[in-house]
């Protein structure tokens, strides 16, 4: 599943979601499957949204291939493709390979330069990973 907009100026889920597709996964992704009408009275505690909407943006998220629909009775039930993990995952692969592709060393370079502000953990994860490549050259 590729995200076709991924936006700069934005934090969390809102990077890759419009702000109501963003609350949807997030209540989606704290649950194991639900109704719209479960997904719209979440939403309609927080006084965000009417159950036409939420009808309407679950089925765009269907057809994104985001979420997986399936009947049940009269109703339908959806959940995530993906949990939150391998959907963060997917997504920051593919916009890594992208910069590399589009932009090669200096992204690293821009990575590298990145590195001073995080922990140390991160940096010896990044050293395994590094011999590791070395070993398969």
């Amino acid at each position: 599943m590729r995200m076709r907009k991924f936006k700069m100026n934005e934090s969390g889920l809102n990077r890759f979601f419009g702000p109501l597709e963003a609350k949807i996964m997030d209540i989606l992704w704290n649950d194991v499957e639900m109704t719209i009408k479960d997904v719209q009275q979440v939403l309609e505690y927080e006084k965000l949204t009417n159950f036409n909407t939420v009808m309407t943006v679950m089925n765009r998220l269907v057809d994104k291939e985001i979420l997986q629909k399936r009947a049940e009775g009269r109703s339908s039930l959806y959940k995530p493709v993906l949990s939150r993990e391998e959907f963060l995952n997917t997504q920051s692969k593919e916009m890594t390979n992208e910069l590399m592709e589009e932009f090669g060393s200096v992204i690293v370079s821009h990575m590298l330069d990145a590195l001073e502000d995080v922990d140390d953990d991160l940096v010896a994860k990044l050293e395994g990973k590094i011999k590791e490549l070395k070993k398969d050259m």
